[in-house]
């Protein structure tokens, strides 16, 4: 990760440019927008792919994982309708990015990894910056039973089913967003689930995604 945390005017200039791009890609939430150009992605990433870092592409991070393109974290963080004062979880903290930009919109963001490694890379590079995310260690399968009942809850990797845990860990009215693996084992869909008054579930699908898998077990890698 990228250990140099300043945010320069070319920074500034390059994350507007984004804005504008994403704004043109369909993103129409002013304030994901803001957020976006609020948190410098620059410094989550390796130091070899500053300069590429407001382009609208994934990169790698390590330990198997990416940071998703800019467009993805915007349509996902715009379905998800983050409100200021909400409790949002997060499953896959990866670089630290999505995780900032809920937390820029003003949520409280807590967050799991399950790649040690990563997981100390990134909660180091987050306790230097200015964002509100409390990280954890552990499965994402298995959410955060201690700080129930989230208002939202993120996964930002490919689930082949919906895990009931989480479902339980969401308040009624909540929305999960989460990327679901198709059947034919291609790519994923990514869908917005409410749960209902009653304990159903209200889904609706939002087009097609290619995401890592969302694993089970603690890694080391």
């Amino acid at each position: 990760m990228n250990t140099n945390l300043e945010d320069n005017y070319r920074h500034k200039g390059l994350r507007k440019q984004l804005v504008d791009q994403l704004r043109a890609k369909g993103i129409t939430d002013e304030v994901v927008l803001t957020a976006i150009n609020e948190v410098p992605r620059h410094v989550f990433l390796d130091s070899s792919f500053v300069e590429l870092a407001y382009q609208d592409q994934a990169f790698p991070i390590g330990s198997g994982q990416t940071i998703s393109q800019p467009s993805t974290v915007a349509f996902q963080t715009q379905l998800l309708q983050v409100q200021p004062g909400m409790k949002v979880l997060e499953i896959g903290t990866g670089s630290g990015y999505q995780a900032c930009v809920l937390a820029a919109m003003g949520a409280k963001v807590f967050s799991i990894e399950r790649q040690r490694n990563l997981y100390f890379k990134t909660k180091d590079i987050l306790e230097q910056l200015p964002f509100r995310v409390k990280p954890f260690l552990g499965d994402g399968y298995e959410g955060l039973s201690t700080y129930q009942p989230f208002d939202r809850i993120i996964i930002t990797a490919g689930a082949p089913t919906i895990p009931t845990t989480l479902v339980e860990q969401m308040k009624t009215g909540g929305i999960m967003v989460i990327p679901m693996d198709n059947p034919d084992g291609d790519g994923q869909t990514m869908l917005r689930i409410t749960k209902l008054d009653d304990g159903s579930l209200k889904k609706e699908a939002f087009g097609d995604f290619k995401f890592v898998p969302m694993l089970k077990e603690i890694g080391n890698d």
